[in-house]
């Protein structure tokens, strides 16, 4: 019986530890993010802001993005989204900047967001909005700050720096690299100034992750399947019943008979 709660034990623990295992990784990166993470200076780039809702009671309604104006993009153009309305605001530079060669005095500055009637992006649930940037201007990196509002009134700042180090944040900014490097990316990979290439970036990176995200929750299950029947295969293993001492006492007995006649 001992050893039977003994294996109970040590399988809810190691079911437990594998679970935490899976969720660290997730509750990481549910954060707004924008993806590919790096472009090329002078380039056309198609971004990617994923939208997760981490709150558990209510949904996302309105997402906004806010647009360098030291280091602008020439220009912001978004992909529609059934059940959303964008709105790019465009604004005059307080100091002109020289981009290609061109003096720009106007570029794009933030775009929103907003959720028809009755739409939202329900808890444990994700969006992606997706905007084609340019002229990607020559510097080591963009932030872009987004702020984040829930159906009940719930609004969360994503405009933290994530320092050299990569430690990130709480509430980390959607940060585009260019001439530097993302934090602990040794080989950064630069996506093409082709607007077409970067969103074939994108759709692959989508399916890496979801490709890896299902291969592990099959291995913890495959882990727990494996645990229930070999528990089960040792409670149900017939036990020896011992002989009892007096059926051993007749049979010393009757060779000893058999042995005097």
């Amino acid at each position: 019986m001992k050893i039977k709660k003994s294996i109970t034990a040590v399988g809810a623990a190691a079911l437990a530890a594998a679970a935490l295992a899976l969720a660290a990784p997730l509750a990481a990166s549910a954060h707004v993010r924008v993806d590919p993470d790096q472009a090329s200076a002078g380039s056309y780039a198609v971004l990617t802001f994923r939208v997760p809702t981490e709150s558990a009671t209510a949904g996302t309604v309105k997402l906004e993005v806010d647009f360098s104006t030291t280091t602008p993009f020439t220009s912001v153009s978004y992909q529609p989204v059934a059940g959303w309305s964008a709105v790019v605001t465009t604004s005059k530079l307080a100091k002109p900047v020289k981009i290609s060669g061109a003096t720009v005095t106007e570029a794009p500055t933030k775009i929103v967001w907003t959720a028809d009637p009755g739409v939202q992006i329900e808890p444990g649930q994700f969006q992606q909005f997706s905007v084609s940037a340019g002229i990607v201007p020559d510097t080591d990196k963009v932030e872009m700050p987004a702020t984040q509002t829930y159906s009940d009134g719930t609004v969360v700042k994503w405009d933290q720096p994530t320092p050299a180090s990569g430690d990130e944040p709480e509430h980390p900014a959607p940060t585009l690299y260019i001439n530097e490097a993302p934090p602990g990316d040794a080989s950064p990979t630069i996506v093409s100034s082709s607007p077409a290439a970067a969103a074939t970036t994108s759709s692959a990176s989508t399916s890496t992750d979801a490709a890896a995200l299902g291969l592990g929750i099959a291995g913890i299950a495959l882990g727990a399947i494996a645990l229930v029947v070999a528990v089960l295969a040792f409670t149900r293993r017939p036990r020896v019943a011992a002989q009892p001492a007096a059926s051993a006492d007749s049979a010393r007995s009757s060779d000893s008979t058999s042995e005097d006649v």
